[in-house]
Formats: structure tokens, C-alpha cells, sequence
């Protein structure tokens, strides 16, 4: 935030501002453990809010003292139920020549929330929303307390279910996949109870009791015995394509003719919203591959949402396929600042379990680089930006995937960009461009683009590539350019 611009800015979920024109406002606390809560932000002691929305500067009297009295109060163990602040975090600045104190307030790490107020966890939980401060429901604090566990909660053992309330039809599909897989892996020649104990989806309790973990039960379970462990668990896919109807397709977890556990979810799930998306004309030897890096992205975005989720809330996991967007969303928020949660290698699990049980069939990134193949996946087929918001009360996270291509405006730009992508997205995509010519032979770079499902500009720019490394030749003029494979070529002579 520049200060110096501080009139110009309007409050937000990340700006409060005070006028604390008669000492230390008492609400300050609140906004402290509110953005500790949430996402961090900036409270300024010293403006107010004009009619319009903006700030006006009104300084501080004795900024000196107030400041005193902030830091008495935030170190005493009577008002903050953690300690987080850090010196800098807190100073006396001038804007107009009238003295302002600017706090900085960072978003916790999950072992520390949640931050409450006045040795008061139920009644001085606070948290930042757009419209600003507001006490934390019951819901709210305990999925704040199971996050804060070193522990993840999916591996606990579910101590009222017995392995009689697994699907050992699930666990048979399952294991299929597994050992396609993992060939001659050594599980392979293990019990089914043994196999779900390697994978952390049973466990034995206190008196030796083999049992189903919180993981087991979602991944593995049905329906009717999931909900009396966990009473809010609900899984929702809806296609609502039609204007003449409310909803074109749909299933959900209580119906009872599936299963409605978490791994059948995300098979069926999958295998509907797959086909909202473009399938480019691509060949693996003489077969063709019905696969794309969207393909790729939305596999992980499911895998991604069903391991994160807090199935303890109450909003459920909910597909929809829209015409303009595929929305997933799950309950829970995330347990890392987003920022964070983009960067490769930075990963916090909700269910780490069931995201072992994933991976170890290859789907879902344990790497951390999970949101990065997302959003790279969908922005490399030429798909519109992906976007990720949270809302509270139920907290819930919602992903929307659109299924609009980016404008031609944003496309030229990415095309002047392709440089940053990775070398394997770049090849795999050059290696569908040969793969098209040489079944279709000579074609416009609009006809290319099509069939590979890139924009035209990123295949433009490809198809430069090509021709400079040999591979690909460029014939006629600018307006009824075609390009072709190298009459040379062994793709050519085939």
C-alpha cells in the first residue's frame, strides 16, 4: 500500500480504517484477530471514511502513546491468544503531515488459529469478510482447530465403523487401476484389508480392533455408513446446459444406487465433465488420443477439491457444468495463503490420506504443483484464465474452469509469451502439429489450430518454430498460407 495515496483507497477485506479519535479503539482487536483469521491486512489508526467510500486522513493526537497502548495490550496474554506480531508490524507513519499508525496484521499459519480475543474462543473469534468483521460461528472455530492438528484428520481412526462398511466392490475397481499402474508392486499380492491398511484407509484402534480411517471410510465406504461418521458429507454433480429445464443430468451420494463414496465420485464425476471439453485431433502411433492438458487439469482440479474439502461443513462438494464454466467447489477454505498455494512445492492437504490414495493410482499432485497444472492445463488449450474464490458462513472454496476461449487481444499476447512455458508443454504441443499434418497433409494455421485445439496465435507462433527447425515448410502467401511436412520427411513418404 502506498500511503501517500492513502486517500485514493477505499476499505476492503484487506484495508480497515480508524479515525481513534479518543485512544485506542476497543474494535481494533477484533479487526486484529479477524485478519490474523483470514487473509492478513492493513488497519490504519488516523482515517476515516468519507461518504464516498474513500479515506480521509485525520492524524492522531499522541500517536506515541497510542501505539504504547497497542503493544502493551498485544503482548499481554490476557488479549491476543497468540503472539505473531513482529516490531515492524506496527509503526507511527506521516501522511499530510498528520501522524498515522499503521498496522500490518499477517494471516496466521493453521497451527496458530485460531486467534481469539479475551481468553474467549467462542465469543472473540473473529474473521474478515467484504463487508468487514464479523464473530465466528461454532462451525467455524472447530474447522479452525482440526486444521491446526499436525495430524491430518482423514487419517483418524473411525472408532463407531467396522470394515463391513467398506465397498469391497470399490476397493476391487480401486485396486484394478492400482496394479495397471504399479505393475509387480508388491501390494499387489496383499488381502483387501491388508492393501487398505498399507494405504493408510484402515487402521487398528486402541484394543486392536481393525477398523476403517476417516480416509477409508470417503474413499471406500457408501453413503448410508459415511454420513453416520460424518452427518454433513454430500457429493453433488449437476449439468445445467439447458434453459428449458433446471438441470439436464444430475446424481448425488444419497440416492443409493451407487455407492457415493469419493473415489466412484470422481470416476463418474470425470467421465461427465470430460465431455465439455475440446478433443484436438491428437495420434499415439496409429491410435488416437482422446487426452488434452485441460484433460490433465481437470482431473487435478478434481482430485485437488475432494482431497481439500472439510467434510465436516455444510456446503458439500458440489460439480456443475454450465455452459460458460465448470464450477467445482468444495467445503473448507484454504489452509495456506493462495498465493502460497500457487507456488510449486507449496502444498497443505486438508485429507494428506486420501491424496496418497490418489496418487498412488496417478492422480493428484503430491509435489505441491498441483493449482500450477491446473491453471497451465486449462490456459494451454486456450481456455479463458481459471479463478478460485472463498466465501464464508459455510466456508467453501469454488474453482470455475470456463469453457470460453480467451480473447483475441489476450491470446496475442500469451502467443508473444510461449517462450515461458515449459519445454514439454511446448514439445507436446509441436508434436501435435506434425501429428495433424501428417494425416491431413497440407493445412491453413486456422485448420491446425482447430484440429489441435490451440489458439491460433500459440499455433502461429508454433508453426514459426517448426519452419526455422526444418520440420514443418511454410507454402503461398500470407493470406493463403498452408504448411506442410517436408516432402522428405518420413511422416511424408508414410
Amino acid at each position: 500500500m502506498d500511503l501517500a495515496k492513502l486517500e485514493a483507497y477505499k476499505e476492503s477485506n484487506r484495508l480497515e480504517a480508524k479515525a481513534a479519535q479518543g485512544g485506542l479503539p476497543k474494535s481494533v482487536w477484533e479487526t486484529v484477530s479477524a485478519f490474523a483469521n483470514t487473509s492478513g491486512g492493513v488497519i490504519v489508526l488516523g482515517a476515516k471514511e468519507r461518504k464516498d467510500g474513500t479515506l480521509e486522513i485525520v492524524g492522531l493526537g499522541d500517536a506515541d502513546k497510542m501505539l504504547d497502548d497497542f503493544w502493551n495490550a498485544a503482548l499481554s496474554k490476557d488479549k491476543l491468544s497468540a503472539r505473531f506480531l513482529r516490531d515492524e508490524d506496527a509503526r507511527i507513519d506521516a501522511v499530510n503531515d498528520k501522524k498515522v499508525i499503521v498496522i500490518e496484521v499477517p494471516r496466521v499459519s493453521r497451527l496458530m488459529r485460531p486467534v481469539f480475543l479475551n481468553k474467549d474462543i467462542l465469543g472473540e473469534t473473529w474473521r474478515r469478510t467484504h463487508t468487514g468483521d464479523h464473530r465466528c460461528t461454532r462451525e467455524e472455530i472447530q474447522s479452525m482447530l482440526r486444521d491446526a492438528e499436525s495430524s491430518s484428520d482423514d487419517s483418524r481412526i473411525a472408532e463407531t465403523a467396522e470394515m463391513d462398511h467398506i465397498d469391497y466392490e470399490t476397493v476391487r475397481k480401486y485396486r484394478t487401476r492400482f496394479e495397471f499402474r504399479n505393475e509387480g508392486h508388491v501390494w499387489n499380492t496383499a488381502s483387501d484389508n491388508d492393501f487398505l491398511m498399507f494405504l493408510g484407509a484402515a487402521g487398528k484402534d486402541a484394543e486392536g480392533v481393525l477398523r476403517p480411517t476417516y480416509a477409508g471410510m470417503l474413499m471406500f465406504s457408501k453413503d448410508c455408513w459415511i454420513t453416520r461418521v460424518l452427518p454433513d458429507y454430500f457429493l453433488d454433480y449437476r449439468q445445467e446446459t439447458s434453459a428449458d429445464t433446471r438441470w439436464e443430468d444430475r446424481f448425488t451420494s444419497f440416492t443409493g444406487d451407487w455407492s457415493g463414496n469419493i473415489y466412484d465420485f470422481y470416476i463418474k464425476a470425470y467421465n461427465k465433465l470430460k465431455a465439455a471439453l475440446r478433443v484436438p485431433f491428437k495420434l499415439e502411433g496409429i491410435e488416437r488420443v482422446d487426452d488434452t492438458p485441460a484433460h490433465e487439469a481437470l482431473r487435478e482440479a478434481l482430485v485437488n477439491c475432494l482431497t481439500n474439502a472439510d467434510y465436516h461443513g455444510r456446503s458439500g462438494v458440489v460439480c456443475v457444468w454450465r455452459d460458460e464454466a465448470l464450477t467445482i467447489s468444495n467445503p473448507g477454505n484454504f489452509r495456506i495463503p493462495f498465493e502460497k498455494a500457487v507456488q510449486p512445492g507449496e502444498s497443505s492437504p486438508r485429507n494428506a490420506t486420501m491424496l496418497k490414495i490418489f496418487a498412488m493410482i496417478d492422480a493428484g499432485e503430491r509435489a505441491g504443483s498441483g493449482i500450477t497444472k491446473i491453471f497451465h492445463g486449462w490456459r494451454e488449450m486456450g481456455y479463458a484464465e481459471p479463478s478460485y474464490r472463498e466465501e464464508s458462513d459455510p466456508g467453501k472454496t469454488i474453482l470455475t474452469l470456463p469453457l470460453s476461449e480467451v480473447s483475441a487481444g489476450r491470446r496475442q499476447i500469451r502467443a508473444a509469451d510461449i517462450n515461458a512455458l515449459s519445454s514439454g508443454e511446448k514439445e507436446r504441443s509441436k508434436a501435435g502439429i506434425v501429428q495433424y499434418l501428417t494425416v491431413h497433409g497440407p493445412s491453413k494455421s486456422a485448420d491446425i489450430a482447430s484440429g489441435v485445439g490451440l489458439g491460433v496465435s500459440w499455433t502461429n507462433e508454433l508453426l514459426r518454430t517448426l519452419v526455422s527447425e526444418g520440420t514443418v515448410e511454410a507454402e503461398g502467401n500470407a493470406r493463403a498460407r498452408r504448411y506442410a511436412l517436408p516432402a522428405t520427411s518420413d511422416q511424408q513418404k508414410r
